[in-house]
């Protein structure tokens, strides 16, 4: 009986001692639940001011591309304008040189006729007067004759329209003959020279 006794009060006995240290385990396992269950609802709900400055940022940098992107294309319309302005002026009158090209030719006609008579050369020489005041106003707005006769043929300003075989006098790929003169404003090609070509 005493012995019961004495066993059951170390059993009473160990049991106390052991008490202590499952509270504290489960102590320290309820804080840890704690810290974790307050992380995990930080992370569920973020704050919402982070969320508007976020969203704040990602508008503004947006912002930001689209006024950069149309700058750079205002810049790039404002140049092609300059180019086109100064091609324009650069060529003013092209299409009024066009239109007097064919006068300039007839006018030449008209020269390459033999006047016989004193009337004839008369008028002749009105019509060449006519032809040389022609001639200058083009050289003054910087229209000028494309030389051709005895050149190398150049495709850019010459057109062939016939070729004749080459010879000791004419050598191969040169224009043997001018058919319709050719004329450049500046360096454009107002009309390409008909020419015929030395094969």
């Amino acid at each position: 009986m005493a012995e019961e006794q004495s066993t059951s009060a170390e059993s009473q006995k160990s049991a106390t001692t052991e008490e202590p240290v499952t509270e504290q385990a489960t102590s320290t396992s309820t804080a840890a639940d704690a810290a974790k269950q307050a992380t995990d609802q930080a992370q569920a709900k973020p704050d919402p001011a982070a969320e508007a400055l976020a969203a704040l940022k990602q508008k503004s940098a947006d912002m930001e591309d689209k006024y950069l992107r149309a700058e750079a294309e205002i810049q790039n319309m404002q140049t092609r304008f300059e180019k086109e302005q100064a091609t324009l002026i650069k060529y003013d009158g092209q299409q009024l040189a066009k239109d007097v090209l064919p006068v300039i030719d007839n006018l030449e006609r008209a020269l390459a006729v033999d006047a016989d008579d004193q009337a004839a050369q008369s008028l002749k020489k009105g019509v060449q007067m006519t032809y040389d005041h022609l001639q200058d106003a083009l050289k003054r707005n910087n229209i000028t004759e494309i030389g051709a006769l005895g050149e190398k043929f150049d495709p850019t300003k010459h057109q062939a329209v016939q070729t004749v075989p080459a010879s000791d006098d004419q050598p191969a790929e040169t224009v043997a003959q001018v058919l319709q003169k050719g004329y450049l404003l500046k360096d454009r090609v107002l009309r390409p020279a008909m020419v015929v070509v030395a094969q």
